[in-house]
């Protein structure tokens, strides 16, 4: 049996040294100040240098999504998952984290609407998107009922985070997003990737409000 290389194990060593790795690999140049570090968190979750390329944002998200979050912003979220991934101890201010998948309203309301469950519990949000901090990290159908109902007048969040993933509808509601981000301060990956560990990092990463 082939002996196990040196491996460290201190997690904030690990942590350290990610960073590292990640600035060292990556030209970070291009993103404005306070979306740096949101992009690092990103990348140490997926693994993948090369995503900063398709990262589509709203010059002034960074500084609208940790403002709201340090007014107490709510983050309303497409899955249990993304609520999973968020790191409390961050939250400025024991920010709420909301998922429409615990509304007992939820399956009926999909099922007359002929929708996701995931679209179907966020429509049931709107009266907390005024202000709110909205993650959608599992359904492209989420996007684009947040995408319709802004369209309908329905209140603007603070920010919307966007990281669908998938091979039907993730491409194409993020581009909708990233072509007419209807006046809200938006982060997205273009294309199919993306998933919920993903939008929990970059909540994270406006939460912990660090410097480029």
């Amino acid at each position: 049996m082939n002996a196990l290389p040196a491996y460290l194990r201190d997690p904030h060593a690990i942590s350290r040294s990610s960073t590292e790795i990640i600035r060292r690999e990556t030209d970070l140049s291009a993103l404005p100040p306070g979306l740096a570090a949101v992009a690092v968190r990103l990348i140490h979750t997926c693994g993948m240098t090369d995503i900063v390329g398709d990262l589509a944002f709203g010059p002034d998200l960074a500084a609208a999504g940790h403002g709201a979050l340090e007014a107490g912003a709510p983050i309303l979220v497409d899955s249990r998952m993304v609520a999973a991934g968020i790191t409390r101890s961050f939250l400025p201010a024991g920010n709420d984290v909301v998922c429409g998948l615990d509304d007992a309203r939820t399956a009926d309301s999909a099922v007359r609407d002929a929708t996701t469950r995931s679209a179907a519990a966020l429509a049931l949000l709107q009266d907390r998107f005024a202000g709110a901090v909205i993650a959608i990290g599992n359904a492209p159908t989420a996007l684009f009922r947040l995408l319709e109902m802004l369209d309908a007048g329905a209140p603007k969040p603070a920010a919307i985070l966007a990281f669908p993933v998938g091979f039907v509808g993730a491409a194409e509601s993020k581009a909708a997003l990233a072509e007419d981000p209807r006046g809200v301060p938006f982060l997205t990956l273009l294309g199919r990737r993306g998933g919920s560990a993903m939008a929990a990092a970059a909540v994270n990463g406006l939460a912990a409000g660090e410097p480029a």
